[in-house]
């Protein structure tokens, strides 16, 4: 069974930082490129970082510098470092594959809020 368990979000102030981990099971996680992906009340689902399997990244212009993707495959695990969090950058967080045929269900994301 494909499931992707997300954590690390939480409540913090503008310019501050977090971590968010995502650990996959079910799926061959090393041949897959995994992203992060975000989505703020109101608005569509966004693709703001990404690996490759070997380890290529790609970030979208408004996070470039702030955030770091990163992978484990012995843990079967993507991490996302993110620093100078703004109050834009809230949302739910999600990981799934990335450019896969079929991508992998859905978790339950994990909510990053940044507020004074």
């Amino acid at each position: 069974q494909v499931q992707l368990v997300e954590s690390g979000g939480g409540l913090v102030q503008p310019g501050g930082s977090l971590r968010l981990s995502c650990a996959a099971s079910g799926i061959m996680f090393r041949i897959y490129a995994m992203g992060w992906y975000r989505q703020a009340p109101g608005k569509q689902r966004e693709l703001v970082a990404r690996i490759t399997s070997n380890g290529a990244t790609e970030y979208v212009d408004s996070v470039k510098g702030r955030f770091t993707i990163s992978r484990d495959n012995a843990k079967n695990t993507v991490y996302l470092q993110m620093n100078s969090l703004k109050p834009e950058d809230t949302a739910v967080y999600y990981c799934n594959k990335v450019g896969a045929a079929i991508q992998a269900p859905w978790g339950q994301g994990t909510q990053v809020t940044v507020s004074s």
